[in-house]
């Protein structure tokens, strides 16, 4: 097999996968053990009852699993994340929110070995709560 057929996905650029999940405030809670990330953003209603979002939300950090998980559902061959650039958390996700988590191939440089990838991330209610690109290499 030569360096050029390794590198061909199985998929041509616009291809896209959406994946979607509803976010529970088990996620939230487990999330929050997983990485010890205990802020009272998170888990304190009381205290951001008093704030400008008014109830908990989502860690940003969270929708960047459901990027991992859309990534992992567009086949591109054996390929590795090598991280997300440009991640921008746009608005809050508050427990209940469903997010349609769309993954869009957009370029592949075969010289490099990677393809990359815009990730958007849009609440029930269409308003964009992230966005990042992501970067994969394959390591056939």
């Amino acid at each position: 097999m030569t360096m050029q057929q390794e590198t061909k996905p199985a998929v041509e650029i616009g291809s896209r996968i959406v994946f979607t999940k509803t976010i529970s405030e088990s996620d939230v809670y487990l999330y929050a053990g997983i990485t010890g990330d205990f802020s009272p953003n998170h888990i304190d209603e009381v205290y951001m009852s008093a704030g400008r979002y008014g109830r908990r939300i989502a860690h940003g950090t969270l929708m960047m699993g459901l990027m991992s998980a859309a990534s992992a559902r567009l086949y591109l061959g054996r390929t590795v994340s090598l991280g997300y650039d440009r991640i921008r958390f746009t608005a809050p996700v508050f427990f209940g929110d469903t997010i349609a988590t769309s993954y869009t191939l957009v370029r592949i440089d075969e010289e490099k070995r990677r393809a990359y990838a815009d990730v958007e991330c849009v609440n029930q209610d269409g308003a964009v709560v992230a966005v990042a690109t992501n970067v994969r290499a394959w390591v056939d």
